[in-house]
């Protein structure tokens, strides 16, 4: 099945799973898809510019990039799920960089209210580049192949078997 897919069939797919955190992913599911996005929020973007409704929505976004943003939102999170999965690992390393930035914006916003200025604000900066590590990291593990042949998390999305050993 997987063989002869179309990169917008990858791209599709997780739409179809929409909210589907089991199971595997391969490089080219998660890695289509990003690119589908990543182009529909450009062509957004253009197109709220032209209309002139960029900026609506907290004075940064564009209301059709929300909508966008509010669709995908699910697709994007159970696909990175399945993708860490696919490296044999936990979807709770998707937190790895989320956790670290929202102590950073607490510490961050705390310090801001009491004026701006101190230890506070310093911890916060400590975090926030703790949290770009986390996602340094959470990239690599997108990037890396997945484990050949079955896992913990089902088996290989692309249908290869286990490579055997070398006799």
């Amino acid at each position: 099945m997987t063989a002869n897919m179309t990169p917008i069939d990858w791209a599709k797919r997780p739409l179809h799973k929409y909210a589907d955190f089991n199971g595997r992913a391969p490089r080219s599911e998660y890695w289509w898809f990003v690119l589908a996005v990543v182009v529909a929020y450009i062509v957004l973007s253009i197109v709220e510019s032209i209309a002139g409704i960029n900026r609506m929505v907290l004075g940064v976004y564009g209301p059709l990039t929300v909508l966008l943003w509010i669709a995908t939102l699910v697709p994007q999170i159970a696909v990175a799920v399945r993708r860490l999965h696919d490296t044999d690992r936990s979807g709770w390393w998707i937190l790895l960089p989320i956790v670290p930035y929202c102590v950073a914006f607490a510490l961050g916003g705390a310090a801001l209210m009491r004026g701006g200025t101190g230890t506070g604000l310093g911890i916060a900066g400590i975090f926030l580049l703790i949290g770009a590590l986390g996602a340094v990291i959470l990239l690599i593990f997108m990037v890396l192949a997945g484990t050949p042949g079955d896992n913990r998390y089902g088996p290989n999305p692309l249908g290869q078997a286990a490579a055997a050993p070398a006799e």
